[in-house]
């Protein structure tokens, strides 16, 4: 008889496990199957916020009426709302439920400056407009609130324990909005971090960011009239050339993927007036963040040596500063499995035809638009880094996975009039609705799956490396709030 009670043991455990595990996948498919029509459901909700969003075209700091747009609608949906976080009367924290898991969701709202463009395939400014949505975080910030709010709603139907938290996260166009939040202690004890950006592909992101350091150099001279006594002034623009000059001469000796660009910002009013006041704004990166300090001293040093050779006085305003990107392929797994699972973008007839004449702004060759319908596989380090993200800081804070969905048309690059363009229709729309699924369909998983937090933050601590203390790149400095002025 005992022998029958342990081979009935042996026999029945195993597949009353088995018929839990089934159980288990068959609810999972179901929340996330809810949480995909369900976002669906409300695609013209949530067009009309990221086309309001569009409209405003807010630059950095300066998202009033974007973050407030947002901020309304989580707390019309039952989130908590604390805003003017870290110093910045733009950020946010809402918060839905309570106890573990913490899992955060970025959302930005920030627009650029010089890429005023109306919604069409031809380039054509925006009268009375300077700003426009070039990197499209207008479906950013809203994809990342119809997620939070999808998911909220399963939470109160289910009673599933754990916390949701949308960060606001303004300026990040070279604000740095997240460093200053990670500063100040925001994210601390949230579990996880989940983010997307806005691309012509859609793929989870697994290519890192390059670290980043700006900074505005003023010069001070003397003015003077520039034919009748010019040998009384001292040109404060000289300076800037001169510095320009030697940091040009400069990346002869850098390492190769090292990248420094700069755009005079104030250069004089009139030609016969010796400018008194000059001003140029750079920028370094390098996947390295300890090189990129190297070369901002480097950098320093030249305008320290055109303020000498020109007889003028400089000084220098640090801008911004962000990490590079700590990739987690296990998160990055649980999310491609996701995006693929949601899929790629269709294009109607009308869309494909406004697709084509964009396509051939070019000037270059492009993937077809049927590329856009497809979910690229996951290339760790693929070695084609190239821009940077104040997401930096927050990934060696908390374990962190982001991925990129189709919201432009395939070949389109970012910070363009075409980027801007195609974020003002239903093909930016329904790429930012990828993002979204995605990013719920993620969060149910992390929901119910305690071992992949775990394995996801002993991924963390051993890739971010014992003994690391976080020292923002940007120093003490306050939020620069005016930094687009």
């Amino acid at each position: 008889m005992m022998v029958m009670r342990v081979l009935l043991f042996f026999i029945l455990v195993p597949v009353l496990a088995l018929g839990q595990k089934k159980n288990r996948s068959s609810l999972m498919e179901q929340w996330k199957s809810t949480a995909d029509s369900g976002i669906q459901t409300r695609y013209n909700q949530y067009k009309d916020i990221a086309f309001a969003i569009w409209d405003y075209a807010e630059l950095g700091y300066k998202e009033e009426k974007s973050s407030s747009l947002l901020q309304q609608t989580l707390k019309e949906n039952g989130f908590e709302i604390e805003s003017g976080i870290a110093g910045i009367p733009t950020a946010f924290v809402a918060s839905y439920g309570s106890g573990g898991p913490v899992l955060g969701i970025l959302a930005e709202f920030d627009a650029l400056p010089g890429l005023s463009q109306y919604a069409l395939p031809e380039k054509k400014p925006i009268e009375g407009r300077i700003s426009g949505h070039g990197c499209g975080h207008h479906l950013f910030g809203t994809a990342s609130v119809a997620a939070a709010i999808q998911v909220k709603e399963l939470m109160l139907q289910h009673n599933w324990k754990g916390t949701i938290k949308v960060f606001g996260t303004p300026a990040e166009e070279g604000g740095s909005g997240k460093v200053y939040m990670v500063r100040a202690g925001v994210f601390n004890g949230v579990d996880a971090v989940l983010h997307w950006h806005p691309s012509d592909e859609n793929t989870t992101w697994a290519d890192g960011a390059l670290a980043n350091k700006s900074a505005k150099f003023r010069f001070y001279g003397t003015a003077a009239h520039a034919a009748a006594a010019p040998e009384k002034g001292r040109s404060s623009l000289d300076a800037v050339e001169a510095m320009n000059h030697m940091v040009n001469m400069m990346r002869e000796h850098i390492p190769a993927d090292a990248k420094i660009h700069y755009v005079i910002t104030q250069g004089g009013k009139a030609p016969n007036v010796v400018p008194d006041f000059a001003e140029v704004y750079y920028y370094v990166r390098h996947p390295n963040r300890e090189l990129v300090m190297q070369l901002f001293e480097r950098i320093r040093k030249a305008a320290e040596g055109a303020a000498i050779g020109t007889e003028t006085r400089s000084d220098f305003e640090i801008i911004g500063g962000t990490y590079d990107l700590l990739l987690n392929k296990h998160l990055a797994e649980i999310m491609q499995a996701n995006l693929l699972r949601i899929g790629g973008v269709n294009y109607s007839r009308e869309e494909e035809e406004f697709a084509q004449k964009i396509q051939s702004s070019f000037g270059y060759a492009t993937d077809p638009l049927e590329s856009a319908r497809s979910v690229k596989p996951i290339k760790i380090n693929s070695g084609k880094t190239t821009g940077s993200t104040d997401v930096g800081d927050v990934s060696y804070t908390v374990p962190t996975v982001g991925l990129r969905a189709a919201t432009w048309i395939p070949g389109t690059p970012a910070h363009s009039w075409q980027a801007v363009a195609c974020g003002g229709t239903e093909i930016g729309i329904k790429g930012m609705m990828v993002a979204s699924k995605t990013i719920a369909l993620t969060l149910i998983d992390l929901l119910h799956d305690p071992t992949a937090l775990q394995k996801a933050r002993i991924e963390f601590d051993s890739a971010r490396g014992t003994g690391f203390t976080y020292t923002p790149l940007l120093g003490d400095r306050s939020p620069a709030l005016n930094y687009r002025d």
